[in-house]
Formats: C-alpha cells, sequence, structure tokens
C-alpha cells in the first residue's frame, strides 16, 4: 500500500514525478548531492550514531545546499527534502513535529515558542517523545537560532524593567503580536507592581487565552487583534512609554513593514521606546526550518532594518539604533522618541 504524504492539505508530488523533476530541473548536480547525503543520513540514524551530531551535519548542510542554489532551484528542492525517508527521524522531534504539523494553522506560533523555551507547559510532549526524540529535542532547542529566542525573551524583559525604572508613576507598556507574553514571566517590574499598564496584543484567540491564564490579577491586558485591525485603526489601544513587536517582522514584506512601522510609531509617547526585532539573513537554521520544520521566514540584514527605519521614522522625531542578540541569530532596531 503506498502512503500518501501531505504537506499543509495538499498531497505531494508522487516518486515518478520527484525523478521526472529532478531531471529536468537546473542545479541537478548539487540537487543529487544534497539527496545522497539525506541518505547517509538515514543510514546513520539506523546504524544508531550520535543524533545531535546528525542533527549538526544535516542543518550545515541544508544551510550550504540553499546558499549555493538559485531561489527556483531551491524551492524545487524543498518538497524532495521533506519526502526524504530522514524526515520520518527528525520529525520525532516534538519541537519541528509541531513546525511541521501546525496545529493552530500558522508557523512558528507562541506554542512553538514556548517548546524553544522549553516551558513547563511543554514538557509532557517532550516526556512522550519516543528517545530519539528526546535526543533531537536536546539539539534543536539548543541550536543557537533557539538560544537566540531565549536572549530574544530576556531583551524583552530587561527592556520592559527598564522602561518601568525610568517611570516613576508607572509604566505603560505595549507587545505587540504577544503569542503567550513568555518575557513577562522574567519582568521584575511585573512582580514589583511597578508597571501601570502592560497591553498584550495578538490575533490567536489561544494565545490570548493563556495570557489571560497566566496574568489574570496583574497589570497585563490582553487584547484579540491583528495587524490588520492596527494598521485599519479599529484597535483603541492608547499612547504608552514602551512599544516592541518582537516577532511579527519575520513574515513581513518591505512594505508592510514601514506601515505597521509608521502606525506603532504613533503609539509612542515623547521620550518613549519603540524596538522590533527579526531573525537576521543569514542563519544557518535557515535550510532545516524551510524543510523539516515547513516553516519560511522573511530573513533581514541590519542594512535592511536601516531602510525601515529611514522610510519608517523621520530623523527630526526619532533617534535609532540597531544591535543583534545571540550570535547575530536575531538583528534589533530601537527608537527612542524625542521628547
Amino acid at each position: 500500500m503506498t502512503q500518501q504524504i501531505e504537506l499543509d492539505g495538499h498531497s505531494l508530488i508522487t516518486p515518478e514525478a520527484i525523478d521526472a523533476e529532478f531531471e529536468s530541473a537546473t542545479g541537478s548536480s548539487q540537487r543529487h548531492s544534497a539527496l545522497t547525503d539525506l541518505d547517509r543520513a538515514a543510514r546513520e540514524f539506523e546504524e544508531g550514531r550520535e543524533p545531535a551530531e546528525i542533527g549538526a551535519w544535516v542543518t550545515m548542510l541544508l544551510h550550504e545546499t540553499r546558499a549555493g542554489l538559485a531561489t527556483e532551484e531551491w524551492r524545487a528542492l524543498i518538497p524532495l527534502i521533506q519526502t526524504h525517508p530522514v524526515a520520518s527521524y527528525f520529525l520525532q522531534d516534538p519541537l519541528t513535529r509541531w513546525s511541521w504539523d501546525k496545529p493552530r494553522g500558522y508557523s512558528g506560533d507562541a506554542h512553538l515558542l514556548d517548546l524553544i523555551y522549553r516551558h513547563p507547559k511543554t514538557s509532557s510532549e517532550v516526556e512522550n517523545a519516543t528517545p530519539l526524540g528526546k535526543a533531537l529535542f536536546e539539539f534543536t532547542s539548543h541550536a543557537p537560532s533557539s538560544l537566540a529566542n531565549c536572549d530574544r525573551r530576556d531583551i524583552l524583559a530587561n527592556l520592559v524593567d527598564e522602561t518601568a525604572r525610568r517611570k516613576v508613576e508607572g509604566a505603560e507598556i505595549l507587545s505587540f503580536a504577544a503569542g503567550h507574553l513568555r518575557e513577562a514571566e522574567r519582568s521584575k517590574a511585573l512582580a514589583d507592581g511597578t508597571i501601570a499598564r502592560w497591553v498584550a496584543v495578538d490575533q490567536d484567540p489561544l494565545s490570548i487565552a493563556e495570557i489571560r491564564d497566566s496574568f489574570g490579577g496583574t497589570a497585563v491586558e490582553a487584547v484579540n487583534g491583528s495587524a490588520r485591525d492596527l494598521l485599519g485603526k479599529r484597535l483603541d489601544l492608547g499612547t504608552f512609554d514602551l512599544v516592541y513587536a518582537s516577532g511579527i517582522y519575520d513574515y513581513l514584506t518591505d512594505k508592510v513593514a514601514v506601515k505597521l512601522t509608521q502606525r506603532l510609531l504613533e503609539l509612542v509617547r515623547p521620550g518613549g521606546t519603540f524596538l522590533f526585532a527579526n531573525y537576521s539573513r543569514p542563519i544557518i537554521v535557515d535550510g532545516y526550518l524551510e524543510t523539516f520544520m515547513n516553516w519560511t521566514l522573511l530573513l533581514r540584514t541590519e542594512e535592511d532594518m536601516l531602510r525601515i527605519i529611514s522610510d519608517a521614522a523621520p530623523a527630526d522625531e526619532w533617534e535609532h539604533e540597531t544591535f543583534f542578540g545571540h550570535e547575530r541569530n536575531i538583528v534589533y532596531a530601537r527608537l527612542s522618541r524625542r521628547s
């Protein structure tokens, strides 16, 4: 019986079609080499080689293959990698599996980040994984890109606390596309009660429910809303001492990124701060993300971030700086409104 494999609800091509595609597409030599290396990886999984070692060199293989192919050639190769037998090993990792399955209907959801954070609420998923899955989870959750997400959470918590220290009467904070707002768990200012209001906006009702469950009775207010709602001025949020959007720009074209930045800057008070972040280009895990995790991000360089700032923020009103997080996996832009 032939197994039918599906990707996001659409049936993938057959082995015969794969062969035809492989023969007709350009870049066949490099593609063949990559698939041969994945054959080797599958054998090494079978032979019991250390999973982290396999994961590391496959990640680098996919990164180098992606970098060496034209965009169209790489896109043609992705389905061949996703249907390769080695995928069945990587998909035993709870983190990779969640990204592939997309239980919430989209990539990069807040529960995926909880897995990356190794949050206690995800412990049962890891405990129920196969031994190989647990070993691969140790690799993926400690990859530089995953550690960069943990670093981002801490950067946000520190920025909130810094803002609270500057506002004696109580800081007001806005997190846009907030996910589960896990940085709030690490905020000393929230614990000390020195934040007057912390508005967390997200379009996912499950994320909103999680925020309310986690931070009920605190200064945190969860608001269900999207970028479309914000751009359409259908959200009446007020103004804030700190506004940040740390996880949405990876999915926005430059045109939309500029418009969203302009709108969010309108919510920043004089003397206040706006911060946004993006996965940087390149990152080593880009090929792994786009294949086994089926997670495509719009990566940006520091120069890309500066162009967004230039197009969105008048220089006479805003000061800005850019910086990188853990191992340069995430690039940040921080804008300060002149008083």
